[in-house]
């Protein structure tokens, strides 16, 4: 029972950050940039066209914030942060070096590793994907 409430507090707060980070850029809660700046940041970084890959990403962390949180379909939610948190490292926090304090990308780093682990492990008993038989 303990390992299923290590996995629901694990799935809960990968969860919660993804759709915070999210929500930043798709409505500029919590102090985001909402999503047109969020265009414009994805813009700056090459990305054309940029709408559609802020879309892409805005989607990617709002989707995968959920699926963590309700425990459904984990590799797919783990797949969601690795691709955003991958392109987040290439393309931002990569050439910023490792550390966080300097806008390294440890922190991406930690959330990539926590979502596979989550996919390595599954989402627990405590999950949809346990309710509906589609995980272990």
């Amino acid at each position: 029972m303990f390992v299923d409430l290590g996995l629901l507090a694990l799935r809960l707060t990968l969860g919660a950050v993804f759709l915070a980070h999210g929500a930043q850029k798709a409505f500029g809660a919590f102090g985001g940039p909402g999503f047109a700046g969020a265009t414009g940041f994805i813009g700056s970084l090459g990305f054309r066209p940029a709408r559609l890959w802020a879309g892409l990403a805005v989607g990617g962390e709002l989707v995968a914030g959920v699926l963590f949180v309700a425990g459904l379909l984990t590799p797919l939610a783990g797949l969601l942060v690795l691709a955003t948190m991958a392109v987040a490292i290439a393309k931002v926090h990569g050439p910023k070096g490792f550390f966080n304090q300097n806008g390294g990308y440890e922190y991406n780093l930690f959330l990539i590793v926590a979502a596979l682990a989550m996919v390595a492990f599954g989402p627990g008993a405590l999950s949809l994907d346990h309710v509906l038989g589609l995980g272990r």
